[in-house]
């Protein structure tokens, strides 16, 4: 194992090795050549949804002891939605090299990659991937339903609700900052299908969790127990040698992306999937997203596609029932963490609710994953979540009102004299990943105040940015190449007419070619938003959305062996 190198060595480097690690009082017999077990740990009061994850973290470590491993908890950055600015995805990427570089540096076997926050998934993900040793992942958990005034509520869903309501009128102030107290009462991540929510699940999709873990609510002593219980699997996993590599094939990727159309998951797991199939060199494209998955029924009646939250997912049954009522179109013959197949893992799975989870021949919308859409407007690519849309808008045709900057859009959106119907598409341009930078989740644009007062709850809205995956609407996103790199968005004017198609994957600016190519030579590129430090390293080498806005150098890995050792020198 990688770890006897560091403490089964003779002579002065096994000496220091173990002679440091005594001082947190470990006895001798932790270094027999028993699998060291790295924790990798998110936790922070920064990031609420990752708050509880140092309590989670003592039961993995008992379930390591108990296997006969020796655990070892070590933090990196982590990365809050609610808080960070001015994106948490201008981040990930860092995360993943604090992951991988922490990994490779250390006495590791194996890894229990403790996250919960959107990006804190898949970048401890992408990290783990550069590396490729055995891994396995626990979230933190889905919060427990909001209460407000009789009903359950849902973070980041109704937020946006109560927003409009409030702007309109129709909410008194008391009543919104109320609301706030009863949407978030408890440990966890965001309870609708939202991001984290959606990645869990996406997670578990690609074996990398124990079965049944992504829905279990934070403050379950069931999460607990799964913590102990991975514990108990990843000393097993290091023993075996199940490497990331093994598990993460393309199959893998392909019930990933069909489990997250059928539970109508956030359009941000296309990016983060793309970057971890680049981590581990798996082939995997934007389309691929759009052949696999925008034909697949939403099995799952979840905020905010639909009514329920992740407490009733779990409770009807969670993942495993959506894995089994899918598997005529699932490889259930994939390898799981747990080192059966997820035909092994799920056979035994009950649906305790169908109006919560669906079958495959009754689902709750035909046709709900994500679709790509491409032209003149989106050459390299742009998706839209049909199954959180308007249906009459997934054909239509508008006038452009365009806001060139997020500064620009907020200073006028709700100015009285702004010219805009519910019938105009609103642009959002230099939002994407270097024009923000870090590409935030603005793409579903607040509507005009005087349009929320006539009661209009949906209009198409563009932009090279994300949505949060708890939002809904008429959203095309991740529009490629972005505006700040010169893609067509940047070209559009006000009142140019736009037309989006969904049925023919179409997203189309009715202008000649010949104007098109005028606009592009007389486009000049913004200046960079950063002259130093870490946004400049990402500025300059980010991919674009239909790459999954990882690093150029950072593609592919370079597995867990280290380069070169200082331990043949003198220790300090």
């Amino acid at each position: 194992m990688r770890s006897h190198d560091w403490f089964l060595r003779d002579g002065q480097a096994g000496f220091k090795a173990r002679s440091r690690m005594k001082n947190q009082g470990s006895p001798q017999q932790m270094f027999d050549g028993r699998p060291v077990i790295g924790i990798c740990n998110t936790w922070s009061e920064l990031t609420p949804c990752n708050a509880h994850l140092r309590i989670l973290a003592e039961h993995v470590k008992r379930g390591v002891l108990e296997a006969g491993g020796f655990p070892l908890e070590f933090p990196v950055m982590s990365l809050g939605e609610t808080l960070m600015r001015p994106t948490t995805m201008l981040y990930r990427n860092l995360v993943s090299m604090d992951v991988e570089e922490s990994i490779r540096a250390n006495p590791l076997d194996a890894v229990v990659l403790l996250v919960g926050c959107d990006k804190t998934t898949p970048a401890a993900i992408m990290g783990a991937c550069s590396v490729d040793i055995p891994s396995i992942v626990v979230t933190s958990g889905p919060m427990l339903n909001g209460k407000f005034q009789g009903r359950d509520i849902g973070a980041g869903t109704d937020k946006w609700r109560f927003t409009d309501d409030w702007r309109s009128g129709q909410m008194s102030t008391a009543d919104y900052i109320e609301s706030e107290t009863c949407m978030s009462r408890s440990d966890g991540h965001c309870m609708t299908m939202g991001t984290a929510s959606s990645m869990a699940c996406v997670v578990e999709a690609l074996g990398l969790m124990l079965p049944g873990g992504a829905a279990i609510p934070a403050p379950d002593a069931r999460r607990r127990r799964l913590c102990h219980f991975s514990g108990n699997r990843i000393v097993q996993m290091a023993r075996e040698d199940l490497k990331l590599s093994r598990l993460l094939t393309r199959a893998a990727f392909e019930n990933a992306i069909i489990v997250n159309a059928a539970i109508g998951g956030s359009t941000n797991c296309v990016l983060h999937l793309l970057a971890i199939a680049g981590r581990i060199g798996v082939e995997l494209t934007l389309d691929d997203f759009d052949k696999l998955g925008a034909d697949v029924p939403l099995l799952v009646n979840l905020k905010p596609a639909g009514e329920f939250l992740m407490e009733e997912f779990y409770y009807a049954g969670g993942l495993p029932v959506v894995m089994q009522h899918l598997r005529e179109v699932l490889d259930m013959d994939a390898l799981t963490v747990t080192g059966e197949s997820h035909a092994h893992n799920t056979a035994e799975a009950v649906c305790y609710d169908d109006s919560v989870i669906a079958r495959l021949d009754a689902p709750f919308q035909e046709g709900a994953g994500i679709v790509v859409l491409r032209g003149n407007l989106a050459p390299d690519g742009a998706v839209i979540k049909p199954s959180a849309a308007s249906p009459a808008l997934m054909q239509h045709c508008g006038r452009a009102v365009v806001f060139h900057s997020l500064e620009d859009f907020h200073a006028r959106i709700d100015c009285p004299t702004l010219d805009v119907d519910e019938d105009c598409v609103l642009v959002l341009q230099h939002v994407g990943p270097v024009g923000f930078p870090g590409m935030p989740e603005v793409g579903n644009m607040s509507l005009p105040q005087k349009l929320l007062e006539r009661g209009v709850r949906d209009m198409l809205r563009l932009s090279d940015g994300r949505m949060s995956g708890t939002a809904y609407g008429a959203v095309v996103l991740h529009i490629a190449p972005e505006s700040a790199v010169g893609g067509p968005l940047a070209l559009v004017q006000e009142g140019d007419m736009i037309e989006l198609n969904v049925p023919e994957r179409r997203l189309h600016l009715h202008i000649s070619d010949d104007e098109l190519a005028m606009r592009r030579a007389a486009w000049q590129a913004p200046p960079p938003s950063a002259e130093r430090g870490y946004t400049r390293i990402f500025l300059e080498n980010v991919q674009q959305a239909d790459r999954g806005v990882d690093f150029d150098v950072l593609v592919g890995g370079s597995g867990g062996a280290v380069v070169k050792t200082s331990d043949a020198q003198a220790g300090s």
